[in-house]
């Protein structure tokens, strides 16, 4: 068990856990105090320590929670896809294009419709576009320098699997709004409890060890009977653990007090 005097974490992901003392981000090291830079110097782990520190934890021997590999792909899809590519993680057929000149070979590589991503920052299903037709691809061309397209796969409905440390802690399907290709429950996405494919679940777990991620959501697709890694969300909204009665800051708590994290 941890002593909980040594439990830190910086971000604010934990703040109304009990057992956990929040400092909060601060660029400049020296902005802490005297004591609180005691408790980051002594603590065990850090928990949460924010995308500027992780990588300093990491190379001084630091252990923190989540993983490095959790900050460094998140909220870049490109990388995401590289990975899954370099792994051979099933997933959706997906090219970037860097250019002008490369943008006019999409309509060489995918046919209509298809999907366009801003791929790094967005989230929420914020910059996902379902693109028809010539004048919606130049409209989305517009929105970004680095071009992400997709395949379309005509689904209504997709899994959300929460991973934390190193076990599935929470999954969903989330079902598509009427006339709405997205599934993200922040636009009117429904939360369903029925029964989950193992296999998908199985993918998911997989899919997070191999990455090297411990603390994310993993949207997970079926389609023409077989199941895709859609992307990663490091910052997943928890909507999902509110409708299944599940607190989320109890189970952080324990799994803190537990040591799985």
């Amino acid at each position: 068990m941890n002593d909980s005097t040594n439990v830190i974490a910086l971000e604010s992901r934990l703040r109304h856990c009990a057992n956990v003392i929040t400092l909060g981000v601060r660029p400049d090291f020296l902005d802490y105090s005297k004591e609180e830079i005691s408790l980051i110097i002594n603590s065990e782990r850090i928990y949460y320590p924010s995308s500027f520190y992780a990588d300093m934890f990491d190379a001084m021997g630091k252990k923190i929670f989540p993983s490095v590999h959790t900050y460094r792909f998140a909220q870049d899809k490109i990388k995401q896809t590289a990975l899954f590519k370099l792994l051979k993680i099933p997933h959706p057929a997906t090219r970037i294009f860097y250019g002008k000149r490369n943008r006019e070979k999409i309509l060489s590589y995918f046919d209509f419709p298809f999907i366009g991503k801003i791929p790094r920052g967005s989230a929420l299903g914020r910059g996902v576009f379902l693109i028809h037709n010539q004048k919606e691809l130049e409209q989305y061309c517009c929105l970004t320098k680095v071009i992400y397209i997709q395949k379309y796969l005509p689904i209504g409905r997709d899994i959300r699997v929460v991973i934390i440390g190193e076990r599935v802690v929470h999954a969903y399907w989330r079902i598509n709004p009427p006339g709405e290709f997205r599934s993200n429950v922040g636009l009117g996405g429904e939360i369903s409890f029925d029964k989950l494919p193992e296999k998908a679940l199985e993918l998911a777990l997989d899919t997070a060890r191999r990455c090297g991620w411990n603390d994310v959501g993993i949207d997970i697709c079926g389609c023409d009977n077989r199941y895709y890694v859609l992307e990663a969300n490091m910052k997943y909204g928890k909507a999902g653990f509110k409708k299944a009665g599940i607190d989320y800051n109890q189970l952080m708590e324990k799994m803190i007090r537990n040591g799985e994290i």
